[in-house]
């Protein structure tokens, strides 16, 4: 693999990386249902991180390991949601 096509982690994979029980953070997210895409924001207060194993929706290989990265978070009603990171999510401090 040559150096050009290495893949460099983005600055919200490396905020992830950093964040602590406390921590405010805004999340940008895309959401898509059928032919449908609409952009939603979650602001909240960090309870916990993980990264979380998971199959997917189809017979994989048995040593085939998916994991996402998920961010639980209190909302400022007192509500938990856990919101998972991928490619179309954008994560800063608030």
């Amino acid at each position: 693999m040559c150096p050009s096509s290495a893949v460099v982690p983005d600055a919200g994979r490396l905020l992830f990386d950093e964040l602590t029980l406390g921590d405010r953070v805004e999340i940008d997210h895309q959401v898509t249902v059928g032919l449908r895409t609409w952009t939603t924001k979650t602001v909240g207060t960090v309870v916990r991180t993980e990264r979380r194993r998971h199959g997917l929706h189809f017979q994989r290989n048995f040593d085939d390991k998916v994991f996402s990265d998920t961010i639980l978070l209190r909302l400022p009603d007192g509500e938990l949601t856990t919101v998972a990171l991928d490619e179309f999510t954008t994560l800063r401090r608030a």
